[in-house]
């Protein structure tokens, strides 16, 4: 395995962050998310450099779903992002990390007249996804004595390279309006008097690991601002949304996940040719998400047994749990011993977690060396659609996560407690 460069090995322990991940599991227990921040600061300021290259009006919205703890949202604010937002909990932790509310979108499909209220409460721009929604929300903003800005998400019938739970461009999808119908959702837009299309959104899916679909889109996206112009849309923003994917395979046979500077090479040019001919500049926004934060985690989970079958089982304390997109995409991650992480392979194991499921298992047939329990194995790149997608399933407290940077270690998140399960539980009184 290529060892990712911000990861090293001292000792036979791992490290990231500068800091040994078997001392951050001995001080912190295990399971235990690991983030590096400098990573992710890595990441968003090389965005930057390879746009601005580009284009010199652009704005980076990271995609909060993919990891919306405070501390990595802060470090995003801090660094001068925005987010695309998927509902009130993720606009306001985004509004506490100090990002500013117009450099936030409200993206979803099926928005309620609470999440409306709460955007034009706090002047953040709505991607709207239907004409019923259209109606909505200058309803609300009417009521509010307010104009709210928005675009239209499109859907643009992109056939896109990339596992079909994640394809959210495809012609089937239940995200946005058809491309061939969208303009007459900017005309109606147009006749509202308390809602003013600013914009326009897509978003063709994740973890995508070839340019010519972006390319694509932003055939499709430009087509369309040319026609809308026309028609007298007034465009501050132009939303490409996100979806560059990263190689989890850190083999020599892996795959090569295209670099920041081949995304913007793509769909860069096809959208300067069109705003130059139409003589406007509006922001082009990104939505990075998996490609900002991956790469910075380490899931690190301790060896409760190992069990010859007939296939040898690591049993660790981390399952499907902490970690789903094994069991829900069969997505791969490379793992590592990493209390012995040099140490070279002496057989075939099978790393499964300890829900009750069959399907609990986070990595299969890998070659590692002899494991014991009480080892510590590190699963890599987890930084997006980990925690985020976690939950209590069969009664588990999700885990603690730390923040590393040159050596220094913070918890970010304390672990749950069997308290924190019990917290928001009721009983009924015809039960006592």
């Amino acid at each position: 395995m290529k060892l990712p460069s911000h990861l090293s090995i001292q000792n036979q322990h791992l490290i990231i962050g500068g800091c040994d991940t078997v001392k951050l599991a001995f001080t912190h227990g295990t399971p235990l998310y690991v983030t590096d921040e400098t990573r992710i600061r890595d990441n968003y300021r090389r965005y930057v450099s390879v746009l601005s290259a580009h284009y010199p009006h652009f704005r980076i919205l990271y995609a909060a779903k993919a990891n919306g703890n405070l501390s990595i949202l802060k470090i995003l604010a801090q660094e001068g992002a925005g987010a695309d937002v998927f509902s009130a909990g993720e606009l306001h932790f985004a509004l506490l990390a100090g990002m500013r509310p117009e450099h936030l979108l409200f993206n979803g499909s099926s928005k309620t007249e609470a999440d409306h209220k709460l955007a034009v409460s706090k002047g953040v721009r709505v991607s709207l996804d239907s004409l019923d929604e259209l109606a909505q929300l200058d309803l609300v903003a009417g009521e509010a004595g307010k104009v709210a800005e928005v675009s239209f998400r499109v859907n643009p019938a992109i056939e896109v390279p990339t596992h079909p739970k994640i394809a959210t461009g495809l012609a089937t999808s239940k995200f946005g309006i058809p491309a061939a119908e969208i303009t007459d959702a900017y005309a109606a837009a147009l006749a509202c008097k308390n809602v003013v299309p600013v914009g326009i959104h897509c978003h063709i899916g994740s973890q995508i690991l070839d340019t010519e679909p972006f390319k694509r889109e932003a055939e499709v996206m430009m087509e369309l601002v040319d026609e809308l112009h026309r028609m007298g849309v007034k465009f501050k923003f132009i939303d490409l949304g996100g979806g560059l994917g990263v190689s989890y395979d850190h083999s020599e046979s892996g795959p090569d996940a295209p670099t920041f500077e081949n995304y913007a090479s793509a769909v860069l040019p096809v959208c300067k040719s069109v705003l130059g001919r139409l003589g406007i500049q509006p922001e082009i926004w990104i939505e990075p998400g998996r490609s900002m934060v991956c790469d910075s985690t380490v899931l690190l989970t301790k060896v409760n047994s190992v069990k010859k079958a007939h296939k040898t089982f690591v049993n660790v304390d981390a399952g499907f749990n902490l970690l789903i997109r094994p069991a829900m995409y069969d997505s791969y991650h490379e793992v590592l011993v990493a209390n012995r992480a040099d140490e070279k392979p002496d057989g075939i194991y099978t790393v499964t977690g300890p829900i009750c499921e069959t399907g609990d298992i986070l990595a299969h047939d890998r070659e590692l060396p002899h494991v014991v329990s009480g080892d510590l194995v590190a699963i890599l790149d987890t930084g997006a659609y980990g925690y985020s997608m976690a939950s209590q399933y069969n009664g588990r407290g999700r885990c603690a996560e730390v923040l590393v940077r040159n050596g220094q270690a913070e918890l970010m998140r304390r672990a749950e407690t069997i308290d924190d399960l019990m917290a928001t539980l009721k009983t009924p009184s015809w039960l006592d």
